[in-house]
């Protein structure tokens, strides 16, 4: 699943060259002696022998992981830095997000490994540079295994100019204040105007300690950071209401949400067969329609046409369906009917990804008081003036 560049791209603010040696610095602090191996996905795992996947112009995120990550270690970083190992391998493909990662891995020698086996209890840092995102199944593979690891899914040229070339000390500052901004509140709701009709999703916090995304994964506790971090962000303890959503195939639904699920979604627009197909999936399995998170961005970033960054811009809110474990939720892959069904979905609203549904305002009752965060895709004063 590659991501679509959006055409504009431009943002007012200037970013350095990607080093990945300052980001890896940055992000881990890495003590000289850690060892460091890099995970891609391939539908066929025998195209890692000797980087055959590099013949395949489709596989631009597979061969950003090599030449932007796996060349820069062995020739500097690894030794600037202190590392060891800078391992290159590869897993079949999931074909969902965060659907838990098959155990069979390659590497370009051509040799089978056991990831549970001879990966994941031998290193201590682990990049994931996948079509996927592996987020909720590494994070329960390092509290398993005691790494510390992240995920840059869908990576491209952007994100590496950009999402990836920003100060995260400064990312996790500016998140820590939104974060405090935000926490312990009571609701959120989300008013959307799509053509020409009014909807609310009215989602239940509990005033529960919000939760952020920020890039650092420091110390000695296993975690996984998702690079390009910037969100705040919190598991819903219930949801009431509509919402419209935009599919992959650009097909428009109206979700129906009742007891923190979705149950139905009515057609819009688009193609009718998707929205068929997603009510018997709904009907088959209804750990399937859970929401199990809202998000907001706290990052000021050019849109790159995948999720992984644009979720982070300021200003953008977005709700996931799915397992919600890897985030402090309960959901987790076992309470599913079918294996395959056990992703963590994003619903991205943003002007560049959703320019056919409109965010009117998203509002939140925190000690009390009604705060507005995001008006017509637009940070508030309030949320502006956390900062």
């Amino acid at each position: 699943m590659q991501c679509s560049i959006p055409p504009q791209t431009a943002v007012t603010r200037a970013f350095p060259p990607f080093d990945l040696a300052k980001l890896l610095k940055t992000v881990f602090e890495p003590q000289p002696g850690h060892r460091l191996a890099i995970l891609i996905d391939l539908e066929n795992i025998r195209d890692v022998d000797e980087f055959a996947f590099l013949k395949n112009p489709r596989l631009s995120i597979q061969k950003h992981a090599y030449e932007q990550f796996y060349i820069p270690l062995q020739e500097s970083v690894l030794q600037s830095l202190g590392l060891q190992g800078g391992d290159f391998y590869a897993y079949q493909i999931t074909g969902g997000s965060n659907l838990d990662l098959p155990d069979e891995a390659r590497t370009p020698a051509g040799k089978t490994v056991s990831l549970e086996k001879d990966v994941y209890p031998h290193y201590d840092i682990i990049l994931c540079i996948s079509t996927y995102s592996a987020t909720a199944p590494l994070t329960a593979f390092a509290k398993r295994y005691g790494f510390r690891g992240a995920t840059l899914h869908g990576l491209n040229e952007i994100i590496l100019r950009t999402g990836l070339a920003v100060n995260y000390e400064e990312v996790s500052r500016e998140a820590e204040k939104l974060r405090l901004g935000m926490t312990h509140a009571t609701w959120a709701e989300i008013d959307f105007e799509v053509d020409g009709q009014s909807h609310t999703l009215h989602l239940d916090l509990g005033e529960q300690e919000a939760q952020k995304s920020h890039g650092l994964c420091r110390g000695n506790q296993p975690a996984v950071a998702n690079l390009p971090a910037g969100e705040v962000y919190f598991v819903p303890t219930g949801a009431e209401g509509t919402f419209p959503m935009k599919y992959e195939d650009g097909t428009l639904g109206l979700m129906r949400v009742t007891e923190g699920r979705v149950i139905r979604a009515d057609f819009l627009r688009g193609n009718s067969a998707t929205i068929q197909a997603h009510n018997e999936k709904l009907a088959s399995d209804s750990a399937v329609g859970e929401l199990g998170e809202l998000g907001f961005g706290t990052q000021i970033l050019p849109p790159s046409g995948c999720d992984i960054q644009d979720e982070k811009i300021r200003g953008t809110v977005h709700v996931a369906t799915g397992r919600s474990d890897h985030l402090g939720g309960s959901l987790t892959p076992d309470k599913f009917k079918e294996k395959s069904h056990a992703t963590h979905d994003d619903i991205l609203f943003s002007p560049t990804k959703t320019p056919e549904i409109l965010v009117k305002e998203v509002r939140m009752l925190r000690h009390g008081k009604l705060e507005t965060l995001i008006e017509a895709y637009q940070p508030s004063h309030y949320l502006n003036s956390l900062l």
